[in-house]
Order: C-alpha cells, then structure tokens, then sequence
C-alpha cells in the first residue's frame, strides 16, 4: 500500500538538553484514517508540524505523497488541508462569511464555499452569527476551512479537545464521511483511544517521543487478544493445577489463571476438569479493555 506520509529517523531536539522525538518511523496509507495516539506532552503536535513545514527539519527524512518535504514544500503543501491549532473565526460573521474571507487565500472558487458548508453540514446556519455557535459547529466550521483547497490530506491535532459526546459523534461522523465518500487520508491526533477508535482504520502510539505502536487498528485488538485471560475456580484448585498443567495455570488470588486461547479452549478445560472429579465454579474469559491496553502501553507497563 502507498504512503502519503513516510518519515525516517526523525528526530527533533527543542534545545541541546530537550530532545523531544527520537526516531520516529511514521507510515501513513494512503485511504486511511490514521490515529496518532499518546499522552498529552508525548510529541505529536511536534510531529505534525514536522510534517507541515511549520518546524524545521532537523534530522531524518519526511516524505509526503512520495516526494521529500523540503524539496517540494509548497507544491505538496497545496495538497493538504490542517488543522493544528484553532483559525480566527469572526464571531459576528455567519458561517459562510467567515469562508468567503478565506477563500481567496486558497484560491477556491465560491462554489467550493457551498460545497465545503454542506459537507461540514453547516448549511442550514444561514446568517446565525459564529459566536452563537456550538463548540462542535466551530470545530466543523474550522475543518470547513480546512477543506476549501480540496485536499487529499487531512491532518487534525487533537480535533475532539472540549467537544462534548454530542460534538465527538459528530466530527466523527464527519471524519467517516471525508474518507468514505472522498477517498480523503486522515491524520487525527488524540490523547484518548476511546474517542478516536470508532473511526480510525491505523493506529500509531507515541510515548515520550517514541512510536511505541503502529499497524491497522486490528493488529491493536490481536494485542488485546493475545493478552486475555481464562480465570477459573473449582473444588480444589490446587488439584486443578496440576490437571491444567499444560495450559500454563497460575493461582492468583485464590483463582487459576491461565492464558485464554478462544473458545474451545473453555470448553476443553470444563471437559477435563469433569473427567477428574472437579466442581467448576467460575470459568471466565477475561480481555483487557482496549482503553486500558492503551494505558498500559502509554504508562510503559505492557
């Protein structure tokens, strides 16, 4: 699968003793959603702004749509819509106004002015003032700006910070509907996988200024699976433990635990424990919630 983003040994030093990235190896697909997760502080606004141009290259090597950065920038830059940190919004402007005095920068036409309003599904906003919007309509509106130039990238840090659930279902369905429909790739940056699992395709988690995780969202559950557990008690788990011996039981907190392999595997250890006498008490599969692995991940204890 073609990149659109393709970093290399990027690293990223604020001062001599602050180093704040540390051989970040990005791949971004193209027709992808791409969460890039972390803690607040790990280094993905620094990242992006690498990526942007906004941040002078220091060491390694940033390619976007197959080209270097710095040798094309702002060819490639015409190709991507961002938003880092939020636009001035005139509050007592519409919607509409607020575009019309951007679009000249992008060189977009009024058409695309309508198009962007539908899209961000801000049309029916009429003449209503911005600042009576709602945070999630500003953030649309703000994204709105983002798209005039039509764009084949989106990048977006943090897009979800302030949003209530209503707003979040709403970028998100917006996000979805950008990449389904247009084909767009979407880089989102978050601090929080629950808010951005629901409409990302990959995932990378960056921790402390380094890329702890990166690979399609799934590849993310098959870590989750692979850390499940099968905890089990019975009428005397010491004897069980020496039944189940070749699934790797351990006793913890007066329960067996043992490494769950799916669902055959409960019906097995049921089967043999019967076959020795054994009342079975308790037997249930347990998977770390994905929210929680990302923790774990994030806190350095996975």
């Amino acid at each position: 699968m073609e990149s659109v983003i393709q970093t290399t040994a990027l690293d990223y030093h604020y001062s001599r003793k602050v180093q704040t990235l540390y051989d970040i190896e990005l791949a971004v697909e193209r027709g992808s959603v791409y969460g890039f997760l972390g803690p607040n502080g790990s280094g993905k606004t620094t990242t992006l702004r690498l990526l942007l141009g906004l941040l002078n290259s220091q060491k390694g090597e940033i390619r976007v749509f197959g080209k270097p950065l710095h040798a094309d920038r702002i060819a490639i830059l015409k190709k991507i819509g961002s938003l880092i940190e939020h636009p001035s919004l005139y509050g007592h402007l519409s919607a509409r106004q607020n575009l019309e005095i951007y679009r000249a920068t992008y060189g977009a036409t009024s058409g695309r002015v309508q198009e962007v309003l539908r899209i961000a599904d801000l049309m029916d906003t009429g003449s209503k003032p911005v600042k009576r919007f709602s945070l999630g309509m500003k953030q649309r509106l703000s994204i709105a700006l983002a798209l005039l130039p039509d764009p084949e990238l989106l990048v977006l840090d943090e897009p979800t910070n302030g949003l209530d659930p209503a707003g979040i279902i709403e970028l998100r369905q917006l996000i979805r509907k950008l990449n389904k429909e247009r084909g767009m790739t979407i880089l989102v940056s978050s601090h929080l996988l629950g808010e951005v699992e629901k409409m990302v395709s990959h995932v990378g988690i960056i921790v402390k200024g380094r890329l702890l995780f990166q690979g399609p969202l799934q590849q993310l559950h098959d870590v989750r699976q692979s850390q499940a557990k099968l905890v089990l008690e019975t009428s005397d788990n010491n004897a069980a433990l020496h039944v189940l011996k070749n699934y790797r039981p351990l006793i913890i907190d007066q329960q067996l635990v043992l490494p769950y392999s799916g669902r055959e595997q409960v019906a097995d250890v049921a089967k043999v424990l019967g076959q020795h006498g054994l009342d079975l008490y308790l037997l249930q599969p347990k998977k770390p919630e994905l929210e929680q692995l990302f923790i774990d991940l994030t806190s350095g204890k996975s």
